[in-house]
């Protein structure tokens, strides 16, 4: 089957997302179809514009440079820079205390991996976690503040505000998905740049490059893994056959971001591909009606995550060969388990 970046792709991606670890709600945006998901959207719809991401901008830059300035000559990518910077990005827009990260971090690991975790306690705490968000969410209503949780609270249209199950959802979805997917993409994208030490260095010398370079990693690199099942809602056909309404597929995502007939030898990374503008916009972020609704927040870490890295670091280089760093094999993301590092 070739690529599916022809109308096969787009209606997979418009499609019903089956999470494999479900809320207590199917309030949740992704399980949602027409008219409830119109509504939801749209009362969300200013909650993460650029606009509003931008006056969050400083303090991702902020704490970008500050896990650098701490990491020493040498240190790991993942534990020291990938993994923190977008946990502590979201707890801070959010106004979770980062003394629970490691509790959401347990959490996390667990819904988006095949642990040993049995059922039960999976569902155990899946329960500690949403009881956590409406504790969360009650003492915002109680002390109202300028933070990501007050901006939700307060989304209306027309006077149409969120439900108390879809407030607890979202924040449920923001810190569970909020962290680990751009933490995947700033470890990839690492790893890749290393790669190509001489793009590396033309980042270095040419900031202007790092908006391009963010999207030519989101392309390579995403999403991360093949990650939820979906469920085809018509009859849709394409090159290897028909794909059956109610067909439950798993689609390679990525394929769609190195189709040969869309991308001029996709395989191939650089930087300057989405410079001119003239590229077609990749699939990092999904497509349709359940295009992803934090992408410009994604967006604007991964940009200040590679801005520290090419300013403070500009003679960053691998500590072990990139051909034998271990990658991870049990969870919905991809990413290597550690990458060493050094100043230069």
């Amino acid at each position: 089957m070739t690529a599916l970046c022809d109308r096969a792709q787009q209606q997979i991606a418009q499609n019903d997302l089956l999470l494999l670890v479900e809320p207590a709600e199917r309030g949740v945006d992704v399980n949602q179809d027409p008219p409830e998901h119109t509504r939801f959207r749209r009362i969300l719809h200013g909650t993460f514009t650029p606009r509003r991401i931008e006056h969050w901008r400083p303090r991702a830059a902020a704490i970008a440079g500050g896990l650098l300035d701490a990491a020493g000559e040498e240190f790991d990518v993942v534990a020291d820079f990938a993994l923190p910077l977008p946990a502590r990005v979201i707890c801070e827009l959010l106004g979770v205390p980062m003394d629970r990260f490691e509790q959401f971090r347990g959490w996390t690991e667990m819904f988006l991996s095949t642990s040993r975790a049995t059922e039960a306690a999976r569902a155990e705490g899946l329960t500690a976690f949403m009881a956590y968000a409406r504790d969360l969410i009650a003492r915002h209503r109680a002390e109202p503040g300028e933070d990501l949780i007050d901006v939700l609270i307060e989304a209306r249209d027309e006077g149409d505000g969120l439900s108390e199950d879809e407030l607890t959802t979202i924040v449920f979805t923001l810190i569970l998905a909020g962290h680990e997917t751009t933490a995947s993409m700033i470890t990839r994208g690492t790893f890749r740049l290393l790669c190509h030490p001489g793009q590396y260095a033309e980042l270095t010398a040419r900031p202007e490059l790092l908006g391009p370079a963010v999207e030519e990693i989101l392309r390579h690199e995403g999403p991360g893994g093949n990650g939820m099942l979906r469920r085809m809602t018509d009859d849709v056909t394409v090159s290897g056959g028909t794909v059956a309404a109610g067909a439950v597929v798993l689609p390679n995502l990525a394929a769609a971001n190195h189709d040969p007939a869309v991308y001029e030898d996709p395989m191939r990374f650089d930087i300057h591909r989405f410079a001119a503008g003239t590229a077609t916009p990749h699939l990092g972020f999904g497509h349709g009606p359940h295009y992803c609704l934090g992408a410009n927040l994604a967006r604007m870490e991964l940009q200040e995550a590679f801005r520290a890295l090419v300013s403070r670091l500009p003679g960053l280089c691998p500590r072990e060969e990139l051909a034998d760093v271990r990658w991870s094999d049990d969870g919905f993301v991809y990413r290597p388990h550690r990458l060493l590092v050094k100043a230069g």
